[in-house]
């Protein structure tokens, strides 16, 4: 008897269904992997650094097993995905400061921070040193220029602080003008606070033996020898000072308002793990829901015909 071939195009069409289905589901998986691919690349620079550790005589540092560090990390920054979702939803303005000796490891957590968040949400504040006219003006003018609108994080790599720190150390202000700061700086995060930001301060603690190690690894690495700058080189010099200098800014500056957190972090890792958790817990956040996404079709015209690339424009294929 001759099967009935009602069911023939059924049977095509769910062969057809399955085959897009696997073609798209490892489509997926490839994004996915690219996607986590900076991690991946982040943990072979780390490995090349144990190793040039090794060849200068140190011991590899007694960092966090791996796996369980990107577990970690990785659900850290999906909760700060919910995060900047609850931020921008409930118009939040949060600033972030992140305080420390040179080589502390405050510019790899602010990179593990904003890895994932969109820029425009959560950006950077990386100030240059003041210029001519910056000197003249009200110390904090610039810094405000900086803070966020509602819906925006902004992390200070370094911040107004730097009269406490470096400035004070290195001689480029005076006492009077350092006194005039520690009155002046309680005041002005209390207004911040009162005015409804969220403001949270990190100092990175790490020791005497670990700065001099980082700073010799820099040295010895042509790919960071960039982040050794002259200033870097005198402050291991003046360590004393800033150890001083460190003390008087957390006893003076260490309000109920805006208190300091003290990040241990002679081990990267932990450190950065630590921070993020922490920051988490410092803004109550919820689930935001969000309108389902539905691609329209594509408009198509007939008369459209794509032309081509002149070959003199593409980018030769090195890989």
């Amino acid at each position: 008897m001759r099967p009935d071939d009602s069911s023939a195009p059924d049977a095509t069409l769910n062969a057809t269904s399955d085959a897009t289905s696997d073609a798209t589901l490892e489509a997926i998986r490839r994004d996915l992997a690219d996607s986590y691919d900076e991690e991946l690349e982040l943990g072979l620079e780390e490995d090349r650094l144990d190793r040039l550790a090794a060849e200068l005589g140190g011991a590899p540092p007694d960092h966090l097993d791996r796996k369980v560090y990107f577990r970690a990390l990785l659900r850290l920054q999906h909760e700060l995905v919910r995060l900047q979702d609850w931020v921008q939803d409930r118009k939040l303005r949060v600033v972030v400061l992140f305080e420390g000796r040179d080589s502390a490891g405050k510019g790899g957590v602010i990179k593990r921070i904003t890895q994932r968040l969109n820029p425009r949400v959560c950006r950077v504040a990386a100030l240059p040193a003041p210029s001519e006219r910056e000197r003249t003006q009200w110390y904090f003018q610039r810094y405000v220029s900086h803070l966020p609108a509602g819906g925006e994080i902004v992390l200070f790599d370094r911040s107004w602080y730097n009269r406490a720190g470096v400035e004070r150390v290195m001689g480029f202000c005076t006492e009077a003008e350092v006194e005039e700061f520690f009155r002046s700086v309680p005041e002005f995060e209390r207004m911040l606070v009162r005015s409804g930001i969220v403001l949270v301060k990190y100092w990175f603690s790490i020791t005497d033996a670990e700065q001099e190690f980082r700073f010799r690894m820099r040295i010895h690495d042509p790919l960071k020898q960039w982040k050794l700058s002259p200033m870097d080189v005198e402050s291991r010099r003046r360590w004393e000072d800033y150890t001083r200098a460190k003390e008087d800014m957390l006893a003076r500056t260490h309000i109920p308002e805006a208190p300091w957190w003290v990040v241990e972090a002679v081990d990267k890792r932990r450190a950065r793990l630590n921070c993020i958790s922490h920051l988490l817990d410092q803004i109550p956040y919820g689930s935001v829901e969000h309108p389902a996404v539905h691609l329209p079709e594509r408009l198509r015209h007939a008369d459209y015909v794509r032309g081509p690339v002149p070959a003199a424009m593409i980018v030769p294929a090195a890989f």
